[in-house]
């Protein structure tokens, strides 16, 4: 009997286990930091192209203007941007003839498309990032570009530059022939 007893109790404890495991599996899921609020200030870290997308599309359509999807070659010219300034440790060297937007457009085999690019350093996250810009007149043009579709970012971390993290953002208009 004390042995049926005992085998009862290690199967409520047993079950008792596995529903707190549960709760505290749902409770982690729920109080995951959205990908706006990911700290960026790291070797690994990425904005997230896609909710970047969103956001921006999502303001640009508050204003009258089409929403823009991610584009991988805008986010490659993006990177491209983010990385020369953090390897210079500053957004100066997005001013390099390599680097200047038309440059990296024709790389990509649009020399004539209309784009616009926001360049920044010090946001350690996307939603800092995205208020900065709009905050910014100049910044906030480029958010607000009329013939814009398409959008590329980037962000690249260098830790011993004082502002670490430093940002690219290109909107295009549509792709000649779409």
């Amino acid at each position: 009997m004390i042995a049926a007893k005992s085998g009862l109790h290690a199967a409520k404890y047993a079950l008792a286990a596995v529903a707190v495991l549960s709760v505290v599996a749902c409770q982690s899921e729920r109080f995951q930091t959205p990908p706006f609020y990911k700290d960026l200030a790291r070797a690994d870290g990425q904005v997230d192209a896609a909710t970047a997308a969103q956001m921006i599309s999502q303001y640009r359509v508050n204003n009258g203007l089409s929403a823009v999807s991610p584009d991988p070659q805008l986010n490659a010219i993006a990177r491209s941007q983010a990385e020369a300034m953090a390897a210079a440790g500053s957004v100066q060297a997005s001013l390099a003839s390599d680097q200047l937007l038309a440059t990296r457009m024709s790389s990509i085999g649009e020399p004539k498309t209309a784009a616009a690019e926001n360049v920044s350093a010090g946001y350690r996250t996307f939603a800092e990032a995205f208020s900065g810009w709009r905050e910014s007149p100049n910044h906030n043009q480029v958010l607000l570009t009329g013939d814009a579709t398409r959008l590329g970012i980037a962000t690249a971390y260098s830790p011993n530059a004082k502002h670490k993290v430093f940002w690219s953002l290109v909107l295009a208009a549509p792709k000649p022939g779409s």
